[in-house]
């Protein structure tokens, strides 16, 4: 895969610090030099409904970051105000060190966004879609076409670059859209829901070239969307979403442990013959110190919950259940820690109280 090439654009090279623009809220200048988007206080108002509310966030280089929530829950609305389409009601955002409320075309010009639904023009190809872009980012034609070349090669669409758009399938069409982001060779990509209606094979496509990205440019994505499972697939850290707030955010352990029931668990596989030697299994598990219940599969073939005191307890127990396990002779098949999936963290966190606000109505 060719490197990306060097773009004349008139912005500091990739990885340099910006000076930030001075704005209303004292802290949301961003102090380090890997912070791509910073807000806080964040907020939009649409008569009596706020759609975003007070959003505190924090986005760094080399960073997949989902924003994971339903539809109307604010991420558009979000989006809009990170890119300079939509000012905030109160608050303040920094992207790239720019405020894209004074300077929404310079931000425009280091951000590339894809939004939820992509339009191209479908009689043109998808290079002359790419170039299209490329002369409206004011790159210089000749390193434009080399530019093209690259990023039409880096999201596999090569070999149909020169076929009409409207010939595209939707993942193909999808994948465009990134290239048309990368053109102008970005600090940050901010994606509206970019794997809505593509088939499965397309979603793994997509969300494999969001990693290499990430990985061999070092830049930050934002990524909106409200399928859990391919959030957490591919997402570094995950914001939660509700009514316009943000209700948590983390590392999947990070909100396992916010959001999970408190308490780790192992999935144990045995294969056991018969009822006498599955009520001697539930025993002997049940027994082992540290070990508050045991939750047999629902089927002989399905693996054991067993649900642990202490997350620091977990390596111990682990090795207690094997040699258990083993000196009764019973066939252990697997043994490994659990984590708790993204939808069942949602669940909880959306059912949660909403956080507590402090003495300036803040959460």
């Amino acid at each position: 895969m060719s490197a990306s090439p060097r773009i004349v654009s008139g912005r500091p090279p990739r990885g340099r610090a910006i000076a930030p623009h001075p704005g209303p809220s004292g802290d949301v200048d961003a102090s380090s030099d890997t912070i791509r988007i910073r807000t806080r206080g964040l907020t939009k108002r649409y008569g009596d409904l706020v759609a975003v509310d007070d959003l505190d966030l924090d986005v760094h280089a080399g960073e997949i970051y989902g924003l994971l929530g339903q539809n109307g829950a604010g991420k558009t609305t979000t989006i809009l105000m990170l890119l300079g389409l939509t000012e905030p009601t109160s608050g303040a955002a920094r992207v790239v060190g720019l405020d894209p409320a004074r300077g929404p075309l310079e931000v425009k010009r280091r951000v590339g966004y894809m939004p939820d639904s992509v339009g191209f023009y479908g009689d043109l190809t998808g290079r002359q879609n790419v170039r299209y872009t490329a002369r409206l980012n004011r790159i210089d034609r000749d390193e434009a076409e080399e530019t093209i070349g690259s990023v039409l090669d880096q999201v596999g669409l090569s070999d149909r670059a020169d076929d009409p758009v409207e010939t595209y399938s939707r993942g193909m069409l999808q994948r465009l859209g990134i290239a048309d982001a990368l053109v102008k060779d970005p600090d940050v990509l901010i994606l509206d829901e970019p794997t809505t209606a593509i088939d499965p094979l397309g979603v793994g496509e997509v969300l494999d070239l969001l990693r290499r990205l990430v990985d061999e440019r070092e830049m930050a994505i934002l990524l909106s969307s409200h399928l859990l499972n391919q959030v957490q697939s591919v997402c570094d850290r995950i914001g939660i979403f509700a009514s316009g707030r943000l209700i948590g955010q983390g590392t999947m352990d990070e909100l396992a442990a916010r959001f999970g029931d408190g308490r780790p668990q192992l999935e144990v596989g045995l294969e056991l013959a018969d009822q006498p030697e599955w009520e001697r299994a539930a025993s002997l598990l049940g027994a082992v110190d540290g070990v508050v219940a045991v939750h047999p599969g629902p089927r002989p073939i399905d693996p054991w919950l067993v649900t642990v005191r202490d997350r620091d307890e977990v390596a111990a127990i682990r090795t207690a259940i094997m040699r258990v396990v083993a000196e009764a002779g019973l066939p252990l098949v697997s043994i490994r820690s659990v984590v708790p999936s993204l939808e069942d963290i949602y669940r909880r966190a959306i059912a949660s109280p909403m956080p507590p606000r402090d003495a300036r109505g803040r959460p």
